[in-house]
């Protein structure tokens, strides 16, 4: 990195956050990831001495191998993880999106856990000279499991640098209008090419999103009621009547109680009592994922098909819709407001150094 700042021009950078993937589908690679993510204490909150017990006697042995086969289903020929191919993608895409506008902003994706690290690409962004960092994540629902947990990491990170970026962030979106948007046009998309169901006739249209243990709620996170929020403003927005669409909360882990109703319970119920076709969507996942194509699409629909269902339909994620990547370029250009986003001159450049020769010729 050139020491004299003056040398070069100022940037301003949009880090995208997500949660992260496995390098591999496999036991040892999944192992890693597990062991990280599993250590965080904003995602576990049990006694550490404890936890490490059972993280490292119990879990991580059971469970690496199980979960490395569903991640096996799910890898994408030649691209690998799918998460990580849409989030990249979306990072690309937004960049590209600021480059039509004739906008200088970089534009990056920092995972929480595994690859790639925020501690390295907020490096590979200092070395671009970035003086001005926006961090968005890529979770439309704020819990502090998730864009807390992201945003201390990147507080880490920069609690070890002398020289500071200006911080802004994005805390949550879930009810920005371009996002909801966004989640319609998808799911219009969908009706559009494959059919929209007969709601009158007891058909179903289910939100799933991923679910934390209730006592997160009780102590104060508001992921629950921002879900619920999102659903209800996206099923308006489909013009569905509150009796034909349900929100659902998935991933339940261990004996505690997580926020309800549960979805795969529910699906099962759907089915016993007549409902023969479903459509269901994740609307808090931007980018498909182990949670999304194994879980729902695939484990899901054989809860729904054993139980009497007739018609199950998975419905996308976001991923690499042109309406989601517009909506993260205007809810990045909300919170841009006020900073730079042009390239400087090579003359400002020239300028501003011979100012800075002249001040230190003064001085000495």
């Amino acid at each position: 990195m050139n020491p004299n700042p003056h040398l070069r021009p100022t940037k301003t950078a949009i880090l995208l956050l997500n949660l992260g993937t496995p390098a591999a589908p496999t036991a040892k690679a999944v192992r890693v990831y597990l062991k990280e993510f599993l250590s965080d204490p904003r995602v576990v909150e049990i006694p550490r001495v404890i936890w490490w017990c059972i993280l490292n006697g119990i879990i991580l042995p059971i469970r690496s191998g199980a979960s490395a086969k569903k991640y096996a289903s799910i890898w994408l020929p030649k691209l690998g993880s799918p998460l990580m191919h849409y989030s990249r993608l979306q990072a690309k895409e937004l960049g590209e999106r600021f480059a039509q506008h004739g906008q200088t902003v970089l534009v990056d994706l920092a995972m929480r856990y595994g690859q790639p690290s925020t501690e390295a690409v907020l490096g590979e962004l200092q070395e671009q000279g970035m003086e001005r960092l926006l961090l968005l994540p890529l979770y439309p629902q704020y819990s502090a499991t998730t864009s807390a947990s992201s945003f201390d990491e990147v507080f880490r990170v920069l609690g070890k640098w002398r020289n500071q970026p200006e911080l802004r962030l994005v805390k949550h979106y879930h009810d920005y209008p371009a996002y909801i948007n966004a989640l319609r046009d998808q799911v219009q998309t969908f009706w559009d090419k494959e059919g929209c169901p007969d709601f009158a006739k007891g058909d179903r249209f289910v939100m799933s999103f991923h679910g934390l243990p209730k006592r997160n709620l009780m102590r104060g996170d508001p992921y629950h009621c921002e879900c619920l929020k999102t659903g209800r403003m996206l099923g308006e927005a489909l013009g569905l009547e509150a009796g034909q669409y349900l929100v659902t909360f998935q991933s339940r882990f261990g004996k505690a109680e997580w926020l309800k109703p549960y979805t795969a319970p529910t699906i099962e119920k759907l089915a016993q009592a007549g409902c023969e076709r479903m459509d269901i969507f994740c609307p808090g996942f931007p980018a498909d994922c182990l949670e999304t194509l194994e879980e729902i699409a695939m484990e899901a629909r054989e809860i729904f098909l054993e139980h009497g269902g007739k018609d199950y339909r998975y419905i996308p994620c976001l991923n690499s819709n042109p309406a989601w990547i517009e909506a993260l370029e205007i809810i990045a250009q909300q919170h841009l407001v006020g900073w730079p986003l042009d390239s400087e001159s090579e003359a400002v450049l020239t300028k501003r150094n011979e100012r800075a020769e002249l001040a230190k010729e003064r001085i000495a």
